[in-house]
């Protein structure tokens, strides 16, 4: 079933920003198209605090105010709208626990884990080179 407004166009839905399809349909994912689905995902994982949030959830478990500590300097709004934003696209599991006072806490799902994993990777390229980005912007500002 298609959301109203899609358009299939060479075996890609378009107008959309949810793609809803019948299971027996496939289409092709082109992050540089527009309208795939897939570009608003990479918005969300890829944005400062999805990066961050997704990094320090392979360290397990977090409850939200322990994640908000953990993500040094996100407001309790951002992490929020970003948690929701990550767990609608598969890359989060918000488990609410049995307690008293209700417990929240926050994992990563196979697909999150992965994109994890891939996320760590570059924050390791990045710190380790993290002298070089320096003289590279101090090389920017003399030059420009």
């Amino acid at each position: 079933m298609h959301s109203v407004g899609a358009v299939v166009k060479e075996g890609k839905i378009t107008g959309m920003s949810e793609q809803h399809l019948d299971d027996d349909q496939t289409l092709e994912a082109d992050v540089f198209a527009r309208d795939c689905a897939s570009r608003s995902v990479l918005q969300n994982v890829a944005s400062r605090w999805g990066v961050l949030a997704l990094v320090a959830l392979r360290e397990g478990p977090f409850r939200f105010s322990a994640l908000r500590r953990r993500v040094d300097g996100v407001s309790e709004r951002m992490l929020s709208q970003t948690l929701q934003a990550l767990e609608r696209d598969g890359m989060v599991h918000r488990e609410v626990l049995e307690a008293i006072p209700p417990r929240v806490e926050y994992t990563l799902t196979e697909l999150g884990a992965q994109v994890a994993d891939r996320l760590h990777a570059l924050i390791e390229v990045l710190e380790t080179n993290i002298d070089t980005v320096r003289a590279a912007r101090s090389g920017y500002r003399n030059n420009g």
